[in-house]
Parts: C-alpha cells; sequence; structure tokens
C-alpha cells in the first residue's frame, strides 16, 4: 500500500503543479526551457505512475475490504464509462463536444474514477480512484482562477465531432470486450 500511496503523490502531485503553484512553473519553464520541463515532468509522472502500477499490484495481491458494491453498480459503471473514452479525444480535438465540455479531459477522469468507486470497494481502489477523483475536482476548480494556458490540439475540422465519438467509442469497446481483463485482471462484463 505505501508504493500505491508514494506513486500517487508523484503521480498526483506533479500534475498538481499548475494547481497549487502555477506562476512558479511558468518561471521554472522559462528558465530550463520547454523541452527539458516536458522531459522532467514525463519522467517524474512515469515514475509515478510505475510506483503507482506496482503498488495497486501488490495491494491486490491481499485486498482490505472497505465496503462491497451491489451487484447492479457494475451495469451503472458501463454506462458512465461510454463518455470517457470520447471525452478524452475530445480534449484533443477542436468541436462542440470539447466546447460544451470545456475540460473534457478532466470530466473524463471524473467519469472514470466515480463509475470506478461505484463497483470496487478496497481500500487501493478507493485510494486509487477516489485519489484520480478528488484531484480532477481540485484541479477542474483550479482552472477557473489561474491563467489560461495553449494546449495541443489537432486542427478544427467540421468532422472532429464524429472522430471523437465513433473512435472514443471503439476504444470503450475494445477496452470492455478485451483490453481491461487483459491489462487490469478484471473482465467488465463479469
Amino acid at each position: 500500500m505505501k508504493a500505491l500511496v508514494a506513486g500517487l503523490i508523484v503521480f498526483l502531485g506533479t500534475h498538481s503543479i499548475a494547481i497549487v503553484a502555477p506562476y512558479w512553473r511558468d518561471r521554472f519553464v522559462a528558465r530550463i526551457g520547454p523541452a527539458a520541463w516536458r522531459a522532467m515532468y514525463s519522467l517524474v509522472s512515469l515514475l509515478g505512475l510505475l510506483l503507482v502500477i506496482h503498488g495497486f499490484a501488490a495491494a491486490r495481491a491481499a485486498p482490505l475490504i472497505w465496503y462491497t458494491p451491489a451487484a447492479w453498480t457494475h451495469g451503472v459503471v458501463r454506462v458512465l464509462m461510454l463518455p470517457v473514452f470520447p471525452l478524452l479525444l475530445a480534449a484533443y480535438f477542436p468541436g462542440r463536444i470539447q466546447a460544451a465540455a470545456k475540460h473534457p479531459m478532466l470530466a473524463a477522469v471524473k467519469l472514470w474514477a466515480f463509475a470506478h468507486l461505484l463497483a470496487n470497494g478496497t481500500a487501493a481502489e478507493v485510494l486509487l480512484f477516489g485519489g484520480f477523483l478528488a484531484w480532477a475536482v481540485v484541479d477542474r476548480i483550479s482552472l477557473k482562477r489561474r491563467p489560461p494556458r495553449a494546449t495541443l490540439s489537432l486542427p478544427a475540422s467540421k468532422w472532429n465531432d464524429a472522430i471523437v465519438v465513433v473512435v472514443g467509442l471503439a476504444l470503450y469497446v475494445l477496452v470492455v470486450a478485451w483490453a481491461h481483463e487483459r491489462l487490469f485482471g478484471v473482465s467488465p462484463l463479469a
């Protein structure tokens, strides 16, 4: 469990620099350069992610049950997860979906985390999904108070919303039907 907590602190902490110290971040990026910042940020984030994966896997070996979700929650999770992949893609494809969601990646993270909290009740799952949910809520709130920053996105196109929906739903089907069980050892269809 210690590795999971450490990983969440490193990963979410790295992703929280713009929340808690946006001006320090901007000064630091100006001093070392955007490429060096991205490299350092990516390496620290990757370290945190690897710790999360290792810690979560270790915690699953001896789970501590905090609550037992009702059987009906699994169906609700499948429905709540439907917009997650389209929202993730909408973050990079400017269109009506991106404009309506305002911050589609954060909306996707919140939906993903909330859905998984409904269907999972071990301590490790609550820490993982609850941590991501809390971070996404705080990040969304902080976006109202900090200066906007340019983000990477593809060119605007009348096809972007269609691409987001079609590819996003195809990814959803791929994950539900095949990848989730192979990657995480749990079938969302069970």
